[in-house]
């Protein structure tokens, strides 16, 4: 069975990530005779040469418009060897979110660069997001050699300064070019320099990282099931590792230890499930667990000061005097961030949650690692963050509560966390006006 290799394009704007995307579903025969046909109409009187590959991409008429990039566009294709998602993200800073949002699920990222511009500050800064969302294979797709004359010294020079920003990462350069094919999906014989794969053979033959089914087992609560009296099943996704019936497992934040006893999905029972399976767990003993309680096995961390890395989404800067939500895995939480961050600014932090949560850090397990905060009174997803740790905590710290430990007790007292999150909106409202 082929594998899937979930991967995004990343770079500065104009550097051609939809024209080498486009040339790439194109000559993998990857659209229809239909979207040609419309491509070929809508590249008339334009000087991309008969066929514009971008527009394979770029849907929006914004875009087609600008000759721009907006929103992420998802494309799926395969080959004979492998399955692929494919997220096209812009280029420019303003939507500079969009790419972080493509990037957040890959296994793999395309970073391209014009060959006559070199490494751009747009680029080290979706560099540095790639490798904070945990990516760390990337293809350094050297784009319009044909306008350098295939000189391998700008391709050399390139490639050394990747190899500077991306210290540790396993970097694959490729001259090419996506208007003319070159290096795509054929050798090109004006490279004659170059002895390394095409796009695609890497694309084909690079091991996709499968660590969540290898790793210690973490189960979010998302619901509790029950449908009678004699059934009791906590549903959710398995984020991270293998579980077996029979097998002893942890509760957090309790920290109360059980015996998995069922394993139910809509087939039918399972001896073993794994990451990413969606299943109901059924508890050999009768405990008080809820929706953002997390399963595991070993010992993850609860707390509710932690270092983080955000990038922040949001056009209203972060207000270090304001109170955010904080979503991870199934629990929302109000919390405090330490740092004000600007619109597409990536920063370290220190954030501080009325309640403790359950995380590890985003390097060891990227589903329990990972949060969003959102701003309370219009519901926007602010910003994206990483855990990297837990932080020490503040001396004194209950001497001088903020306002997040304020409205505590106004989430402590709901019954659900829909009602916590619709109590402590309305109490914001009070402390922002």
């Amino acid at each position: 069975m082929a594998t899937l290799l979930r991967l995004c394009t990343a770079g500065s704007v104009d550097d051609g990530k939809s024209t080498l995307i486009g040339r790439l579903l194109y000559d993998a025969q990857a659209v229809y005779e239909d979207q040609v046909r419309s491509v070929t109409r809508a590249s008339r009187n334009r000087t991309a040469g008969p066929i514009d590959f971008s527009l394979f991409t770029d849907g929006l008429k914004a875009e087609r418009e600008q000759c721009i990039t907006i929103d992420v566009a998802y494309r799926y294709f395969a080959t004979a060897r492998r399955k692929f998602i494919l997220a096209d993200t812009p280029g420019h800073e303003q939507y500079t979110r969009n790419m972080a949002t493509g990037a957040s699920t890959a296994n793999l990222a395309i970073l391209l660069v014009d060959a006559r511009h070199g490494l751009r500050p747009q680029s080290r800064r979706h560099a540095q997001i790639a490798r904070l969302l945990g990516i760390s294979s990337f293809v350094v797709a050297i784009n319009k050699m044909d306008l350098v004359d295939f000189d391998r010294g700008v391709f050399d020079r390139i490639r050394e300064e990747f190899a500077d920003c991306l210290h540790g990462a396993t970097l694959q350069p490729i001259p090419l070019s996506a208007l003319h094919g070159d290096n795509v999906t054929a050798p090109s014989d004006r490279t004659p320099w170059y002895d390394g794969p095409t796009l695609v053979e890497y694309l084909e033959t690079i091991d996709v990282d499968r660590r969540s089914a290898t790793e210690a087992f973490r189960f979010p609560v998302q619901l509790v099931l029950r449908p009678s009296h004699d059934f009791r099943g906590y549903a959710g996704q398995i984020l991270a590792g293998t579980v077996r019936v029979g097998e002893r497992v942890t509760v957090w934040p309790s920290g109360h230890e059980t015996t998995v006893q069922r394993i139910v999905t809509w087939d039918g029972d399972l001896d073993v499930a794994s990451a990413p399976q969606s299943v109901t767990l059924v508890l050999a003993d009768q405990l008080d667990v809820s929706r953002g309680d997390v399963l595991a096995v070993g010992a993850p961390h609860v707390a509710s000061r932690f270092e983080a890395q955000i990038v922040w989404m949001d056009e209203r800067p972060l207000d270090t005097s304001r109170v955010y939500l904080l979503k991870q895995t199934g629990r929302t939480v109000t919390a405090e961030i330490d740092r004000g961050l600007a619109l597409n600014e990536i920063g370290a932090v220190v954030v501080t949650t009325a309640r403790p949560i359950v995380f590890d850090s985003y390097a060891r397990h990227h589903g329990t690692g990972a949060f969003i905060v959102i701003d309370p009174a219009s519901s926007f997803t602010a910003g994206a963050g990483m855990i990297v740790q837990p932080a020490r905590e503040l001396v004194g710290a209950m001497d001088r509560p903020g306002a997040a430990e304020r409205l505590a007790h106004v989430a402590r007292t709901a019954a659900t966390d829909t009602d916590a999150v619709t109590a402590v909106r309305q109490a914001l409202e009070e402390i922002l006006i």
